[in-house]
């Protein structure tokens, strides 16, 4: 899994650019507090090489609590700027920061 982020120099904003390596997956999502936990908000799109990638633009200087929804499963990013405990959830989120 990864994670690139890309400032917008003419914007207070950062393109953050999700890849999933899950070739056996017929469907990743990424979710989080940038669309609300909205399962049906943010899909992301499969590659040919198997990786499912997407964008989201997010606010410079925040810090957004995510997850994966891959094929209806929760998983984490590895490479996550930090993780933070959720009550809600009894699991932790990853937190990228930009």
């Amino acid at each position: 899994m990864a994670i690139t982020k890309q400032y917008l120099k003419s914007k207070p904003v950062c393109k953050v650019t999700f890849t999933v390596p899950a070739a056996e997956a017929n469907e990743v999502k990424v979710v989080g507090t940038f669309n609300e936990w909205n399962t049906e908000e943010t899909p992301l799109k499969k590659l040919k090489n198997g990786n499912f990638k997407g964008t989201v633009n997010l606010d410079k200087d925040q810090s957004y609590e995510f997850r994966y929804l891959v094929d209806g499963n929760y998983v984490n990013e590895d490479q996550a700027d930090g993780y933070a405990w959720n009550d809600f959830a009894w699991a932790e989120n990853s937190v990228v920061n930009v």
